[in-house]
């Protein structure tokens, strides 16, 4: 609708993920860096939380382009898994054996995990969304964990909101938060990133410039958004919608 009034070729505030249209601020990068640190230091277990929004599959996507051919990568995007459902989903994503017997899948687990050693592989087990898991397939992961033993080749990647400090606070999780050898924490973006965060998605978008938010709308929208950057796309979408209704070229505080 608005595309060629404000001379765009795409649309900058899109909300699918786009790989050619990533912005990383300081914090985003850090956490790229101290997790990439993480997989290739063999940390067995590893966390990275952040509201909704605030960037955290940005960060795992990126994280992932990183990782070294020799790391085999097993995400679980769905936690809503009972400890059977867990395992057959695992197994799946290992390519071992499982008919529901957990002992057969620990033999087959701990021969992969042996001819990793052997070849100079690692794994990593990555669960998404993990606030939404159950303590007690919580507690399943950690002894998952164990028999890695001295073998440094798995590490257990945990992502979720604020809640997961939540769901690892409950008493009987008490050594896997001792085992989690690195965290990090996704903050919303800050004034002066929201500003570059804008640009740089409108000169992705093609902008002949990228100005077209003035200093006060820009104030208005990092209050408004707090510095989300899904917000912020959401925010400066209808924003262009109304400013091209209001035939305005430069979006202003009161549009």
């Amino acid at each position: 609708m608005y595309r060629s009034f404000y001379g765009l070729k795409h649309m900058p505030f899109d909300l699918k993920p786009d790989g050619d249209c990533v912005y990383l601020p300081d914090t985003h990068q850090e956490a790229i860096a101290n997790l990439h640190y993480g997989v290739n230091a063999e940390k067995g277990f590893l966390m990275l939380t952040g509201g909704v929004g605030t960037g955290k599959t940005t960060v795992l996507n990126a994280l992932l382009a990183r990782i070294d051919d020799k790391v085999r990568v097993c995400l679980i995007n769905n936690p809503k898994l009972d400890i059977r459902e867990f395992y057959h989903f695992a197994a799946n994503l290992l390519g071992v054996q499982y008919d529901g017997n957990k002992g057969e899948f620990i033999i087959q687990f701990l021969r992969l995990l042996e001819r990793c050693e052997e070849q100079g592989e690692k794994i990593l087990l990555m669960i998404d969304e993990a606030q939404f898991v159950t303590v007690d397939l919580m507690d399943e992961v950690r002894l998952l964990g164990n028999h890695a033993g001295n073998r440094n080749v798995l590490s257990i990647f945990l992502i979720g909101q604020p809640e997961l400090q939540e769901v690892l606070a409950h008493e009987r999780l008490l050594p896997l938060r001792q085992r989690i050898e690195l965290r990090y924490h996704l903050s919303e973006l800050t004034r002066k990133d929201t500003t570059h965060y804008i640009s740089f998605r409108l000169n992705r978008a093609g902008a002949a410039k990228t100005s077209i938010f003035a200093t006060e709308a820009i104030d208005s929208i990092h209050q408004a958004t707090r510095g989300n950057p899904r917000l912020i796309n959401v925010v400066c979408d209808r924003a262009l919608i109304a400013g091209y209704i209001q035939e305005k070229l430069t979006i202003e505080r009161e549009v």
